[in-house]
This record gives C-alpha cells, structure tokens and sequence, in this order.
C-alpha cells in the first residue's frame, strides 16, 4: 500500500515537471511544435449587454453615436454591390461631443453648413524606397521577400525605438526589425542566428498582424493574429497568441475558420479586438468574390474562438470601386486593416483589380492598391475619396509595380507629418514571378492631412451642435497668404460675447497645431459643457482639424495610430510636447 502511494505520488511530481517544461517551450516558441492551448477567461461571444437597461451605456460612443441594440448589425447584405450604408451620416447625433481627438473634414458629420470646397490628398511616396528589401539568407532562401504583410510597425516608448514585424521569403518566416528613426532598420539576433519568429513548424506565414497594446498587462504587450498558408491551415484556422517584448511569443490559441488573408486591428474606442475575415466557404461566399466577415470581442485571445454564428457579414467592394480599364474585372476587396487616429477609425481598404491566372500569365504580381476610408463606428465605412490612396506603379522594373497592401498600425506619427508604411512586389524569378520580391517602403501625409475644407477666395464652415470640456481651441490650418478668424455661437445661432470673429485673432500661418485666441478671453472655460457651434471664416488657405485641448499645449486625447516619439501610448496626451521629441527627426 505504502509502496502504490508513493508510485502515484512520483507519477503525480514527474506530471507537474513535464507541464512545467511543456510550458517553457511554449513561452519559447522555438524548435518544438508543442505549445497549442485553450484562451484564459471564457471563450466564445461577449456577453451581450441587455439594452433595455437604462444603467448600461454600451450603445451610446465617445462622439455621440448611439449604436443599434443588435450589434454588430447583421442585417448586411451579402449580395449587394453598392457603397456601404452609414446610418449615423444620415442621423447625426443632435450635439456631438468632441473631447476625443482631432476634429477631421473627410465628411458632414459635424458640419452643419458651408461654402467651402471640399479636398482630398494623397500620402507622397518616400523617393528612397524601398525601406526593407530582401537581403538575408533567411529572405532569400526561397522566393525573395521582405515584406509587412500586414505585419505591422508600431513605436514603442518603452525602449524608444520603432519595430517591425514582417514576412521573409513568400508564405515562410516571420521576422522582427528595428529601427531608431523609422526609416534604416536593423535585424535583431533573436539567440538563433538570424531575426527569425516563431521557430516552430507550424507557423508558417500567409498573413500575419502584430498589435502593439498599450492598455495591457505586460505580459500581454503585443497581440498576434498569423493565418498560415491554405495548404498548411489546418481546419482553415489561424492562431492568435501574446507576447511581452514582440520577440517571444505564448498560448497559441487556434482560431476559428477563416480565409487566407484575414487579419485583426483593435478598436480603442470601444475597447473591442476585431477580426477581419477573409470570405471562406464554411461561413459563406459572397458573389462579389473576396470580402470580409466581422468578428469583435473584448478580449483577444478568448475572441479568438468563434464559430459561423458568432460573425457577421460585413462589407465587400462596390461599384463605386472603378475597375482597371486593362483588365474590366469587378474589383473585390482583398483585405481591410484599420487602425485608431485622433477621433476616428481610419481603415485602408486594398481593392484587388485583377485576378492570379491574368497576372501569372503577364509575368507579374496582381494588381492591389490602397483606399483610403474612414468610420466613426468601427463598422461602417464612408469611402467618399475613390482614387487610389496609395497606388500599385504597374511600371516594370518598380519595386511596388503590383500587390500593394497595408501595414499593421497603418501608419506612424512623426511630428507634423504621418508615415504610412506599405508593401509592393517587384515580380523577378519566372517560376513565382507573381510574388518574388516584396518589400516594405513608406509614405508620408501632412498631419490629418487626408482632407481639407478650402478656398482660394473667402467662405466659411458652421458647426452643428458641439460640447467639449477643454479650454483651449486648436485647429490644423494653413492660410499663410490669408487667415483664418473663428466665432463662436449658442444654440440658437446668435455669436456669444466676447467669442466674435472680431474679437478673434486672425491666424495667418501653416501649422498642424496652432492655437486659436480671442481677445479680452483667457480661454474657452466659461463654455464647457454647453451646447456651442463654431464658425469658421476663411480667406485663402486651407482648414484639415479643430479641436479643444485641456491645456495650451494642444493635445487632443485622440489616438495616434502606431504612435510616433514623443508619445507614451497610442493617446495623444502630450500635444506640442511630442513635436518637441520629433523634431531631431528627418521630415519628408
């Protein structure tokens, strides 16, 4: 008897020790293919909030927007070609609250009347691109790649330094890069001879997307969602795990099916990780071709675990989507990333032009370009600039000729200026000359500058209803050969006292960050919590954001994308403090 107890007892410590080691490895990620594991917390749907709860605010968001009582909304349809319907530019809030971030143009969400013309801009390629092409053995050993797809470059305060994950070779490794100015990159020994990720056989790389969390315990710093290949996914599933430094990863939770392709961003606003599914036959096609199923939970890795009914159908391509005269294919919608930026969510939306048999027939990569596009919901997108954002050259010999794609983060906060990272394939060996030789280039936008509200003569832009609790006015403006006055009106349209466009102070300068005063008023306290509309009068130049800032050094408690030096998260809460910290940095 004494001796059975004692076996169990070894039996019971040598189990312990085993787990124990089976963990190590997991925490290691390296040259075993152990480590798969269910999510911590409960798996499966959120919770559903009960909205006829009078104590539970979940619908009602940052800017005023009241959410449906079935979210996400399923009531998409899956055959339509149209643009996507965007319930809350046709029932804007009565008073928009605007204590979250900069207050963008792009649409009329906040602009109740104006005879200012409307612009759009597109990011100027850096001329020295690419930033990363394939140059090791580990991205050259099968088909040349070095290229973010997504990937992701995110800046992180901690260590003061921009990082990058990224794909070397085509359907192969990960691999990390650093960088101290986000345009030289470096490759980091990971203690394995070269920069590769995630050592372990099954995690080869179709797509992968790399989310830096800054609200996070430190253990849980950085999220990864990797789809593998189609032939080596098993069950069609993709694997989302967590990491401390981005280098060594933990918990490989399989997901639930999904396409190639399908990637994951999250949404500061409503705290919420979404995963944005490539179309796949077990949850249903679109005959649209490739599009996108939703997918949102409150935590990571237990969101990670869905089934068909726990997605929705969310948007595809549309015919306001122009097809390429070359080929006159219906364009699809080949991924769509989205990222945080000041009060909006900001999403790149990569059009597919033509198809994989016409391009490997040509001898070169297929053409994808980058659209711009922007939802103050996190689900429904207004897409009102249809020229490419960020264009494929289709030149041959040009390292982004085709298969132009997104970047996780989507872009980086330098200063004044935005940095958008990319990706593009050259084309080069003949037997995979659709995907030889990707690589990852940048480029650069004035700060919000994805819109303006101009003109070269005099007009003006009112307000609709607006509350802030700030004191100081902000506005992104350039107008050096005009200027630019604001008054400020209550709510029944009559200019507040001491807030008149001749008490303003005519700003006559082009900033990203400029402050806005009037005369005989120290600031904008006496008006907080009211209803007020602003008005704008503008003489030649051109107006992209306003906002109001708690202090005079004009930050927005907006969101930054990737973030960006001077930054201590993904929240803008240093203002002109953080321009201080860029400007040792090269502008483009």
């Amino acid at each position: 008897m004494k001796y059975m107890y004692s076996l169990c007892r070894s039996i019971k410590l040598h189990a312990c020790i085993s787990m124990f080691l089976l963990c190590l490895v997991s925490y290691s990620c390296g040259g075993s293919d152990d480590g798969i594991s269910e999510p911590p917390g409960n798996p499966g749907t959120d919770p559903a909030p009960d909205p006829d709860d009078p104590s539970d605010d979940w619908r009602t968001l940052y800017n005023g927007i009241i959410l449906p009582s079935v979210w996400p909304p399923k009531n998409i349809n899956i055959s339509s070609y149209e643009p996507m319907n965007v319930p809350y530019l046709q029932t804007p809030p009565e008073v928009v609250p605007i204590d979250v971030g900069r207050q963008l143009f792009f649409d009329n969400f906040l602009i109740a009347n104006t005879d200012l013309e409307r612009k759009f801009y597109k990011p100027k390629k850096y001329a020295q691109n690419p930033i990363l092409k394939p140059e090791t053995a580990l991205e050259t050993s099968n088909i040349p790649g070095a290229s973010a797809k997504d990937g992701g470059v995110w800046w992180e305060p901690r260590e003061q330094i921009f990082k990058m994950w990224y794909e070397a070779g085509w359907l192969n490794k990960m691999a990390y890069a650093t960088s101290n100015d986000g345009v030289n990159w470096v490759r980091p020994d990971l203690n394995n001879g070269s920069n590769e990720l995630l050592t372990l056989s099954r995690f080869p790389a179709n797509s992968c997307a790399v989310v830096l969390d800054y609200e996070a315990s430190d253990n849980e710093r950085y999220k990864m969602f990797l789809r593998s290949p189609n032939a080596d996914a098993t069950d069609n599933a993709g694997y989302c795990m967590i990491s401390s430094n981005g280098k060594q990863w933990s918990w490989f939770t399989k997901t639930g099916p999904c396409g190639d392709r399908s990637t994951m961003f999250y949404n500061p606003f409503r705290k919420k990780w979404v995963f944005s599914i490539r179309t796949l036959g077990v949850l249903g096609n679109s005959p649209h071709g490739r599009a996108r199923y939703y997918r949102e939970h409150s935590d990571f890795l237990a969101g990670a675990v869905w089934s068909k009914a726990d997605v929705v159908f969310w948007c595809n391509a549309d015919n306001k989507d122009t097809p390429d005269p070359e080929f006159n294919l219906p364009p699809e919608l080949y991924n769509l990333n989205a990222v945080g930026y000041e009060s909006i969510m900001l999403g790149l939306h990569q059009i597919l032009l033509d198809e994989n048999e016409i391009a490997k027939a040509a001898n070169r990569p297929k053409i994808t370009e980058l659209k711009v596009s922007f939802s103050r919901n996190g689900f429904h997108w207004d897409r009102p600039y249809r020229d490419a954002f960020i264009p494929a050259t289709r030149v041959p010999g040009s390292w982004d000729r085709g298969y132009v794609q997104s970047v996780g983060g989507i872009c980086t906060v330098v200063g004044d200026q935005l940095r958008f990272y990319y990706i593009g394939f050259k084309g080069g060996d003949s037997s995979s000359y659709m995907h030889s030789n990707g690589a990852t280039g940048m480029a650069t936008l004035r700060r919000d500058g994805f819109a303006s509200m101009s003109t070269t003569g005099e007009g003006s832009l009112t307000t609709h209803p607006v509350k802030f609790s700030g004191k100081y006015m902000f506005v992104n403006v350039n107008c050096p050969a005009g200027e630019l006055k604001v008054e400020i009106l209550d709510k029944n349209n009559k200019v507040i006292d001491g807030f008149s466009a001749d008490k303003c102070k005519a700003v006559t300068i082009d900033s990203t960050i400029q402050q806005v005063e009037w005369n005989g008023a120290s600031d904008l306290s006496s008006l907080a919590g009211q209803e007020v509309r602003f008005r704008f009068k503008l003489k030649n130049g051109d107006l992209y954001a306003f906002w109001v800032s708690p202090s005079t050094n004009g930050e927005s408690n907006g969101y930054v994308a990737g973030g960006g030096p001077g930054y201590t998260s993904n929240k803008d809460t240093e203002g002109k403090k953080a321009y201080e910290k860029a400007s040792g940095f090269q502008k483009f």
